[in-house]
């Protein structure tokens, strides 16, 4: 198998969560574009419909199923509905994920701290757990979770969404050992800073943005097409050999000063 075939996504179905913009509708588009069948998800419909249409004219195949995470009911219906829709599920992408707030740790009101959990903790947990009888059957499968370069080292403000964000990548360890003799590979992401919605509180503020960028060796944040290339890799045969691997893209974070 040569490496275009290796990327080859033809036939698979992928679910990405969060998928109506930034990071996540991106490395939709990317499974597209290598042939996959994708399932846009988001909490609001018209967003989904929105990005579906979109992909189809272009030639793409995607169809749309709002979800909001965080409530299982939904959760259900997501995984449901696309087995309705396709009859299988090869790739999910645990993408969405909240913070809603900036600020120290000791400053977090508990119910905020539950539902950063729920969102960025429990519902990849339990999403997976839905979608894990349908890698089965094929044998073969790929569970992509997004965390963060902050679940790796400490940010002033983000400390709870970085808590979160960590557990998540033990998560992905021990799904990706306990879940190997199903076929099943599981691997994490961990974006620097991209510009996308969900990061504008930090680079719209130009003191912050400033002192990162003259930090990163790249001298820059990232885009989120820039997050794709990891993505198809960790879905496709080309990263058969690859589970349980926290892998960062992320303009040189974790190596600057």
């Amino acid at each position: 198998m040569n490496i275009k075939e290796q990327f080859n996504l033809e036939g698979k179905v992928a679910i990405i969560t969060g998928s109506s913009k930034g990071i996540g509708k991106a490395i939709a588009k990317s499974f597209a574009e290598n042939g996959a069948q994708v399932v846009i998800s988001s909490r609001n419909q018209e967003a989904c419909d929105e990005v579906v249409n979109e992909f189809v004219s272009e030639g793409l195949k995607a169809i749309g199923i709002a979800c909001h995470i965080g409530k299982a009911a939904q959760r259900k219906n997501l995984v449901d509905q696309t087995i309705t829709a396709f009859g299988r599920i090869d790739i999910l992408v645990n993408n969405a994920a909240i913070n809603p707030f900036f600020g120290p740790v000791e400053d977090l009101d508990p119910s905020i701290f539950d539902k950063i959990m729920e969102v960025n903790v429990k519902a990849p947990w339990s999403l997976s757990n839905l979608v894990l009888p349908h890698l089965k059957i094929n044998k073969k499968g790929s569970i992509i979770n997004i965390a963060s370069v902050e679940a790796l080292t400490p940010g002033a403000g983000l400390g709870i969404y970085s808590t979160s964000k960590a557990a998540l990548l033990m998560l992905s360890k021990n799904q990706a050992k306990e879940w190997g003799k199903y076929g099943v590979r599981v691997n994490a992401i961990c974006p620097g800073l991209i510009k996308t919605k969900f990061s504008a509180t930090l680079w719209q503020n130009e003191k912050i943005l400033e002192k990162i960028q003259k930090a990163l060796p790249s001298g820059r944040m990232g885009d989120p097409e820039e997050m794709v290339g990891l993505a198809c890799l960790l879905a496709s045969d080309a990263g058969a050999y690859m589970t349980g691997g926290v892998y960062t893209a992320d303009g040189g974070y974790m190596i600057a000063g």
